[in-house]
């Protein structure tokens, strides 16, 4: 699954993570795109037991793998 969070003000894209996150079943992966790094978002992430993987794009927009 992929969510293109850019152009959102925070909270914004926090919330449609989370969102997506919880539909998300067991083991799959969610790719995100965000305008900044989403530095709340990973300590929920971490509390969830999600691991991440966070890469700059050339555009300056950040993509972030997150397995559930």
């Amino acid at each position: 699954m992929k969510l293109d969070n850019r152009g959102l003000e925070p909270p914004q894209p926090m919330l449609r993570t989370l969102a997506a996150l919880e539909s998300l079943p067991e083991g799959e992966t969610l790719l995100i795109i965000n305008d900044r790094r989403p530095m709340f978002l990973y300590e929920q992430l971490d509390e969830m037991g999600c691991s991440h993987v966070t890469a700059e794009q050339e555009d300056g927009s950040f993509l972030i793998e997150i397995k559930k």
